[in-house]
């Protein structure tokens, strides 16, 4: 990827920072990256938990989608997360679904093309909840998603003592190590997250959709066995796995981002594959 030529493809790269209002009201902040040449084709980029748009491995695929692949991309911030206005808060995968949904009728109204959603963590399960709703994009790749949500409960909120007091006391208060509020989950959090149905989302998931699960085999928060339980329901789907990767792919970022490009660039004229878009007015 990039070769020789990628210091001037880099230079050839628009970014702007622009604002996007959810149903809520809320701001979403993002960063549209495109050449100088404006393409409708247009890639959205989520990140994961307690995390933000410039994930070093986010920003390696969005560049990647601009340089190589010729069309534009689009990473946020989702509600309480980086720049975005809103409250932080513990679960909430709908919620997030439903800010994705906003960036996409934000986009379709100015006159882009979604091509796919890219999401990483946390984000994989946005993306993915939101082609098993939507049904309107015709590609989609999950990035390390966690198929089991009864899992990394209790690791992410301090073990099992701490879990107890959540259910005694209606509410925790997670800390770092300097002793500092990260976040504060009630039990509401909690049964948001069980209940929100992978299995469900990925058999909901139409087969025009082509979806790709990338999982690192040493990633130490989500098993890469959770990669396979999706290739085993979503009926259109490509599972690469790769060896040694840890959660953020720190060592692995062009790997990534060329496996994606090769699953983009699969379907050669970027269709959305045959999923009716939601034909929305532009209000500009």
């Amino acid at each position: 990827m990039g070769g020789d030529s990628s210091s001037a493809a880099a230079a050839l790269v628009v970014v702007e920072k622009l604002e996007v209002v959810n149903a809520a009201g809320v701001k979403l902040v993002g960063i549209l990256e495109e050449g100088r040449k404006r393409r409708e084709e247009l890639c959205i980029l989520c990140h994961g938990f307690q995390s933000s748009k410039e994930l070093p491995a986010l920003v390696t695929i969005a560049a990647a989608v601009v340089q190589e692949a010729g069309m534009s991309s689009f990473r946020f911030d989702f509600t309480g997360n980086g720049e975005s206005g809103g409250e932080f808060a513990y679960g909430n995968y709908w919620r997030e679904v439903e800010d994705l949904r906003a960036v996409v009728e934000f986009w379709r109204a100015r006159g882009r093309r979604i091509v796919a959603l890219i999401g990483h963590s946390k984000g994989g399960n946005a993306v993915l909840l939101y082609a098993s709703k939507y049904q309107d994009v015709g590609i989609i790749v999950n990035i390390s998603g966690r198929f089991d949500l009864r899992r990394g409960i209790r690791g992410r909120l301090g073990g099992k003592e701490r879990l107890q007091q959540l259910k005694e006391e209606g509410f925790l208060d997670v800390r770092d190590n300097a002793g500092n509020l990260e976040f504060r989950v009630v039990k509401q959090d909690i049964q948001e997250r069980l209940s929100t149905d992978m299995h469900r989302a990925s058999i909901s998931i139409p087969h025009q959709c082509r979806v790709l699960t990338i999982h690192g085999s040493a990633d130490e928060l989500v098993p890469v066995e959770d990669a396979h339980e999706f290739a085993k329901r979503i009926s259109n789907h490509v599972i690469r796995i790769i060896e040694g990767a840890d959660h953020k792919y720190k060592l692995q970022q062009q790997e990534i981002a060329s496996l994606i490009l090769d699953f983009l660039q699969s379907n050669p004229d970027n269709k959305e594959a045959n999923l009716k878009e939601k034909k929305i007015r532009p209000n500009f």
